[in-house]
Order: C-alpha cells, then sequence, then structure tokens
C-alpha cells in the first residue's frame, strides 16, 4: 500500500503540474490524480468529485491533497473532505512540491505531507544574475 496524492487545483495547474512531474521522472512512483476546478465548477461538484478520488486512491495508508491557494474552492473542499477521511492537505502547490513528495514514496501520510511543505518552501528562491 502507499499514500495517494490529489492536485485539486483551478484550470490547467494541475494537468501541468503531474504532466510535469512524469515527464521528469517517468513512472511517478504514487498513485496522482488531478481534480480540475473551473470556473463554472460548482463546490458541491467538486466535493462528489474529489470524495470519489479520495475513496479510490485511499488503500490504508490515506491520501494527500495538495491545493492550488489557500482560501479557494480547492482548499476549501479539501478541507471538507479532510474532516471525514485520512487525508493531510497542503497548499500552495509547486513543483518542487510535487517532486519532493514523489521522490520520497515509501514515507507515511504526516511525512509526506512534511516533505510537500518543504519541497515547496525550498523550491522558492531568488536568481542572482551572471
Amino acid at each position: 500500500m502507499s499514500v495517494g496524492i490529489v492536485l485539486v487545483a483551478h484550470d490547467g495547474i494541475g494537468p501541468a503540474l503531474a504532466g510535469t512531474a512524469h515527464f521528469v521522472l517517468g513512472d511517478l512512483p504514487l498513485p496522482v490524480r488531478v481534480v480540475v476546478v473551473s470556473r463554472d465548477s460548482q463546490p458541491e461538484e467538486v466535493f462528489e468529485r474529489l470524495d470519489a478520488v479520495v475513496s479510490e486512491l485511499d488503500q490504508g495508508d490515506g491520501v494527500l491533497i495538495l491545493t492550488d491557494m489557500f482560501g479557494a474552492t480547492p482548499t476549501n473542499v479539501a478541507r471538507r473532505i479532510a474532516a471525514a477521511r485520512r487525508v493531510r492537505i497542503v497548499t500552495g502547490a509547486n513543483l518542487p512540491m510535487l517532486l519532493n513528495v514523489l521522490n520520497f514514496p515509501g514515507l507515511g501520510l504526516d511525512e509526506l505531507a512534511a516533505a510537500a511543505l518543504t519541497g515547496g518552501r525550498d523550491g522558492v528562491l531568488p536568481v542572482e544574475k551572471n
């Protein structure tokens, strides 16, 4: 068994992150699913889709949900799911965050949430001119 990963994000962001992770790593070492929130998405419909994906992925080790922005529909819906499931949520999803999670597939849910935070934070750096 392993922890499942769900990207819940506004149009384009989740598929782009998942696709780029697949490009970089090849076969992904953890199951990754994407729930897209479009401009027309209703929160209840997003809840139902996310609930189904979390049910599919949770094989006993839990699910890590990565969302794009705190306070928006992806995170608000994820918080509702987390109230009744073995789920951790980390918001501010970016590529370094996702790659850091996928580089440690043997970690448990709490440790993967910590890896997500570390990857996301450490992946934001100023770049000096040459």
